[in-house]
């Protein structure tokens, strides 16, 4: 009964195996290979010994094993297009009506990314946003071996670990970022010494946190860095334990066309290169080493709200409020604003000057507005503007003082020919100088306390030029800041920025021309990447006043290279 029982279950065993090839190939009869002996699919189960059973085990055994084999080759070829061309849509998808593409970067799966943290990917093209992340979803294609899956949450670690190196022809004194206000004079003793360093500090870890919840879609993202201010001595002669500290850290949700964001992200006014997105990716910071980017670039990381309306995949419409800080200077290197004597103790703590430390009271937050468009990946167009609003109370007459600053900025970054882009990037403010990386002051005090904000304005142009593992740039950025000059009735001098007398970093206009490259020497989605960078940058300062006999301008050469190592892994590749 035992042997019998046994024949029994190897006979169906063949029968459901061989069925569906049996039943395959009659439906494909004029394209598929001849079918197999009939001595192998319609022998009688009573004629049957024990080894001719084993024989069609075996026989079946080894078949299967060719079709799984066949099978593997088939996806990891899939994979290896997937990663060349860019995810493609399932068979027969059809967007379903504007929805935008809820992460449209292009490069999804790249892990040595141009720009300096691992992109942003997208899913799978066709896909429309209230599609593109269903409340069950599934990894199409191989998944990063960093991805981390928690129920419907996937959790993406994000960073790399960089080796940076930085020489300057004078001594600015200010580390792997350039204080581009304050590179010193050619007849001083700063000026005539060269400046040498090697630093770790640019290293960052983070991660993307994606999931679904009740239609919809749910982003965290964190980033940190190294590069906290040390607050002792030892870091630098004893033991280099660089500070870590927050870049950004916020949560997106998107459900059909509407966005929010809330949380430390780049400020709204940071050019874009795709759309109004908060991922690194999508952000043009430059592909510069250093840490403070290229002069003349808009940019700040500050905690914010901000909501997004998608009418279409072309189109994005933003609205912001931001954290404010009255300036008047005395970041990034540049001089601050001088204030009249007998005011000087009462607005010194109302007006940020390089050393307030968030305890300045502002009146209100930044607002800022936005609008792109994008033709595929080829063209983005932005313009955008900010309106802030200035305040400080004046203790010699018991009043306060009001001001309304703001400006504007035109964005631009188009794609000329395959792998060659083109960019520019144009901002003009009264009031608005915090934003070109603190260079500009925002407003300055008049002698009889009344606040004026500055005219300030800023550009970066350039090419960029990607071929297979290569990518070179190269940059023009620009800043001019307009002075503003009083009178102090207490003294009868001039007061304000860029008047005679005043220091000689109340600059007038600065410049950098920079070019460099990135070059891809290897790269794995299950591994990471390996890349060698290098930047050359010629910088140059004109202040409004030098003294007599003195120099009327400097400058300044740099050279930066750094090692980068960067996490594999990829934003998730989502389908239904």
């Amino acid at each position: 009964m035992i042997l019998k029982a046994r024949i029994l279950r190897t006979m169906l065993g063949i029968v459901l195996c061989v069925y569906p090839i049996a039943v395959t190939a009659a439906d494909n009869s004029s394209e598929a290979a001849p079918t197999p002996p009939s001595t192998e699919t319609t022998v009688a189960p009573a004629m049957l010994s024990n080894d001719e059973i084993a024989q069609l085990r075996s026989l079946l055994a080894n078949q299967q094993k060719q079709i799984q084999e066949l099978q593997k080759a088939m996806a990891e070829q899939q994979q290896m297009l997937e990663r060349l061309t860019g995810a493609k849509a399932p068979a027969g998808t059809k967007p379903a009506g504007n929805s935008a593409p809820l992460y449209p970067h292009a490069s999804l799966g790249e892990v040595a990314s141009t720009t300096a943290i691992v992109p942003s990917g997208r899913p799978p093209e066709g896909l429309p946003a209230s599609e593109a992340m269903p409340q069950k979803t599934e990894m199409v294609g191989e998944p990063s071996p960093l991805q981390l899956r928690l129920g419907g949450v996937t959790l993406t670690p994000v960073g790399f670990a960089d080796f940076t190196s930085v020489w300057r022809s004078t001594n600015a004194g200010s580390g792997i970022g350039s204080n581009f206000g304050s590179i010193p004079f050619l007849n001083t003793t700063q000026g005539r010494i060269s400046e040498f360093r090697l630093s770790q500090q640019n290293s960052r870890i983070g991660m993307r946190i994606d999931g679904d919840f009740k239609g919809t879609h749910v982003l965290g993202y964190w980033e940190s860095d190294f590069l906290g201010n040390p607050t002792s001595n030892n870091f630098a002669v004893t033991n280099h334990a660089d500070l870590f500290r927050l870049r950004v850290y916020w949560v997106d949700l998107r459900k059909d066309k509407w966005e929010l964001l809330a949380g430390q992200s780049w400020s709204m006014l940071t050019p874009n290169r795709y759309g109004i997105s908060a991922l690194p990716g999508d952000i043009f910071y430059s592909n510069d080493i250093d840490v403070n980017y290229q002069l003349g670039l808009v940019w700040s990381r500050t905690p914010g709200l901000r909501v997004l309306y998608h009418p279409n995949s072309s189109w994005t419409l933003g609205f912001a409020a931001e954290d404010p800080e009255q300036s008047i200077g005395g970041s990034g290197g540049n001089g601050a604003a001088t204030l009249p004597a007998a005011l000087a103790s009462a607005y010194t703590p109302q007006l940020e000057s390089g050393g307030q430390l968030l305890t300045v009271p502002n009146v209100m937050p930044d607002f800022e507005a936005k609008l792109a468009y994008d033709y595929k990946h080829k063209f983005h167009f932005e313009v955008a503007g900010v309106v802030r609003e200035f305040k400080t109370y004046n203790i010699l007459n018991n009043t306060h003082n009001y001001a309304t600053g703001g400006g504007g900025e035109v964005n631009l970054n188009a794609e000329l020919a395959p792998g060659l882009r083109f960019l520019t990037n144009n901002y003009w403010s009264d009031g608005g100088g915090r934003y070109i990386f603190g260079l500009a002051p925002d407003l300055v005090v008049r002698g009889d306390g009344s606040l004026a904000p500055i005219h300030s304005g800023s550009t970066v142009d350039g090419f960029e030029w990607n071929r297979k593992n290569t990518l070179l740039y190269v940059y023009y950025g620009g800043v001019y800041i307009q002075r503003y000059t009083t009178i102090d009735p207490s003294n009868g001098k001039p007061v304000g920025y860029g008047f005679t007398g005043s220091a000689n970093n109340n600059n007038r206009a600065m410049n950098e021309y920079t070019f460099g490259f990135n070059q891809t020497f290897w790269k794995d989605p299950r591994y990471g990447a390996i890349n060698l960078m290098g930047q050359y940058s010629y910088l140059t300062r004109n202040p409004w006043y030098v003294a007599s006999g003195q120099p009327d301008d400097t400058h300044l050469n740099m050279i930066m290279f750094n090692l980068r190592y960067t996490l594999p892994g990829s934003a998730p590749t989502i389908g239904k």
